[in-house]
Parts: structure tokens; sequence; C-alpha cells
């Protein structure tokens, strides 16, 4: 399964497909232990306002797609191999749709729990977003090449 025999709306139905995968039940765990630790946190320290929500909340987003992400590359023996083959031949486009995810969710947090404007919410998400990418796509291209 190459890249020039797919088209680009198939590529894009197999990285959706691959972005599946991933262990979401304890990427759930994770997302609310962090977001819970993160406004733990923010309670004991003080820093009250009426945007408490939007950091734990972003925190909890972005752990949540990342173990669900990177989990999905590394898991051994679970679903498609074929869809797991594609997705380490192509890791940066296989964490493509969880990176737009967190963007999207992460805009939508910080403009309704942070008080943020949408233009201004939507470029302070790129950050979390473009880390999500960076560390799924190392991790996939690194566990690629070693199954090569």
């Amino acid at each position: 399964m190459g890249h020039g025999d797919l088209s680009r709306r198939e590529n894009s139905q197999l990285a959706v497909a691959s972005a599946t995968t991933g262990p979401w039940r304890t990427a759930a765990a994770v997302g609310v232990v962090v977001g819970g630790a993160a406004l733990g946190i923010d309670l004991v320290t003080g820093h009250w306002s009426t945007s408490i929500l939007a950091g734990p909340v972003g925190w909890g987003l972005f752990f949540f797609f990342l173990v669900g992400t990177v989990g999905g590359l590394l898991r051994r023996g679970t679903g498609d191999r074929r869809l797991h083959r594609w997705a380490l031949e192509h890791p940066w486009q296989s964490a493509l749709p969880a990176t737009v995810a967190l963007w999207a969710l992460n805009t939508l947090t910080l403009t309704f729990l942070g008080g943020w404007g949408l233009i201004g919410a939507a470029f302070m998400s790129l950050l979390p977003a473009g880390l999500l990418l960076l560390v799924a796509g190392v991790v996939g291209s690194v566990k690629g090449a070693r199954r090569s």
C-alpha cells in the first residue's frame, strides 16, 4: 500500500482510521487525571478567575490526544495490521487528525472558558497542536525506522 497508489482522499481516510486505533480509554483516564491535577494546583495556589477551567481542560485535552495518538503508534498486535503499517509508513500524516482535533477543541476551550477572542485562541492553540504533531511524528518515524 504505497503512498502513490492511493488518492489524497483515500490517504485522508486512512489517517482518520489509524487515529481510531489508539488506546482511547486509557487516554481519557490520563486526560482526566492531568486536568484534575492542574485544576487542583490552580485551586491550591489561589489562581482564582473566571477562566480557571481553561488551563486544566487544555492540559487534559493535550494529554488525551498525546496518549491516544502515540499509544496507537506503539501498540502491537491490535487492530488491522495493514492500517498500523500504513500509519508507521506515514507517521506525520497519521498524526494530523488528532492534531487538528486538539487545535479545534483547544481553540473552543480558550474561547468559551478562557475569555479569549477566537483569533487569539486559534493562534494560542497552535502551540499544543504543533507539539502533539512533533511528538507523534517523531515517535512514528522512529518506530517505523526501527521496524524496517
